[in-house]
């Protein structure tokens, strides 16, 4: 599956790069079927990382990738999304 993955990957950089983001794969938890990865560059400061990241890239890992269940970043929850704090 981790091959798989950074496949995918490298299929999805250049549109993010063209945004001047970039993505970085951290882990893949095969038993969860959870992929870590981290956005990088303008994605940090993007209102719409978020969508991008479970519309975009969520959605092709999951079609192309069998077994991948949810695409987070770290220290995000795979259910809830991501954390926030007050």
């Amino acid at each position: 599956m981790q091959a798989e993955v950074e496949v995918v990957i490298e299929i999805i950089r250049p549109a993010i790069q063209a945004d001047g983001g970039d993505i970085t794969l951290i882990d893949v938890d095969q038993e969860s079927g959870i992929v870590i990865v981290e956005l990088s560059g303008a994605c940090v400061s993007c209102p719409a990382s978020t969508v991008t990241m479970k519309a975009g890239i969520e959605r092709i890992m999951i079609d192309r990738v069998p077994g991948v269940t949810a695409v987070v970043q770290p220290g995000e929850d795979a259910e809830l999304g991501t954390a926030v704090t007050l």
